[in-house]
């Protein structure tokens, strides 16, 4: 089985609990991944069997940097390349491809797989990739975790439960982590994520700010974390607390041996508050022009805040979202007391 799911974080994390209920129901079937590179850690862990063998979650990654196709399409490398990628997946022979992606270039990338079933959602993502698929499975769910166990279920033939995924223990992440949050005394520390997709998605830094003040008035550490361009916002956030917190840029198995320390994490719609759920970490989630019932924390311990006349915008606006100006810090405050270990 060839499972199509290019990124970005988050989109990756939530098919991860159907591909791992089907690992874990199928140890014998052999399950490839179609991935950008940024997101292949993401997808790296095993689990120990019962005769004690260690099962990975993929048996192969195909790396597929689509986007940077995108960006250079006419360039002599782009077109090596995707030649090497469609003889690559052919070569493979997969018997079954199954779309959790929804668009047109994640169907195509199907199709040269010259699977024997093309499997997709019966109203996908990209409603032209219906007309690629073999096969359309019509979902029920809300959740787009939810929507993609209907699909594995479809191709199974039976009832898989929703489970948490697995993902990947690394030890150069956790000696990362030994060292970055030495300065903590080992106290028990609050992630603060500012970063989100784009601009409409972004709660305000000096917002973050003072959530850092109360979590430090209480005896709590508080971390920063920032991705890849996101730098400056952690710096806004620091300046606004007081300079009281930890600013950390981690690389992605970093960040997930970073998830597993924190006692919570507050974010908007963003990867890594999806990585955080799905590691069973208490989440808040600040929401504004994306819609927390599709595509929100899913199972675990979460507070999700968004108003209630905030409309689904996927709009690349620059300004944060009317409706996410409106969530005050002690809206989040309380969400995050509920949540807190020792329920102050």
């Amino acid at each position: 089985m060839l499972i199509v799911r290019l990124g970005a974080m988050g989109d990756i994390l939530h098919a991860l609990p159907a591909v791992t209920a089907l690992r874990t129901a199928h140890p014998e079937w052999f399950i490839g991944w179609a991935v950008e590179p940024q997101w292949q850690g993401l997808l790296a862990a095993s689990c120990a069997t019962a005769g004690g063998h260690e099962m990975p979650i993929v048996d192969r990654l195909h790396i597929v940097p689509a986007k940077d196709w995108g960006r250079h399409p006419l360039r002599a490398e782009t077109i090596k390349d995707i030649r090497r990628t469609r003889h690559e997946l052919r070569a493979a022979r997969y018997d079954i491809c199954v779309d959790l992606q929804g668009a047109v270039r994640s169907a195509v990338l199907g199709r040269w797989a010259h699977p024997q079933r093309l499997i997709g959602e019966e109203k996908p993502r990209e409603w032209a990739a219906r007309y690629l698929f073999d096969e359309h499975i019509p979902t029920t769910g809300t959740h787009v975790i939810e929507q993609a166990i209907e699909v594995t279920n479809a191709v199974a033939h039976e009832h898989l439960p929703v489970m948490l995924p697995w993902l990947p223990v690394n030890e150069a992440g956790e000696r990362y982590c030994d060292v970055s949050l030495a300065a903590l005394d080992g106290k028990p520390f609050v992630i603060l994520n500012p970063g989100a997709g784009w601009g409409a998605k972004r709660w305000p830094t000096e917002r973050y700010g003072e959530m850092a003040r109360r979590f430090s008035e209480i005896g709590y550490r508080v971390v920063i974390n920032s991705g890849p361009g996101e730098e400056m916002l952690a710096t806004e956030v620091n300046a606004t607390s007081g300079n009281i917190a930890l600013p950390l840029s981690p690389a992605l198995n970093e960040l997930i041996a970073l998830m597993r320390r924190a006692s919570l994490v507050i974010a908007g719609d963003t990867g890594p508050l999806h990585l955080a759920s799905a590691l069973g970490r208490p989440v808040v989630g600040i929401f504004g022009p994306t819609d927390p019932a599709r595509n929100g924390p899913f199972g675990g311990a979460f507070r999700v805040l968004r108003h209630p006349e905030s409309k689904r915008d996927h709009s690349r606006r620059a300004e944060p979202e009317a409706g996410l100006l409106t969530i005050s810090p002690d809206e989040v405050w309380s969400a995050a007391m509920e949540l807190l270990p020792d329920g102050r």
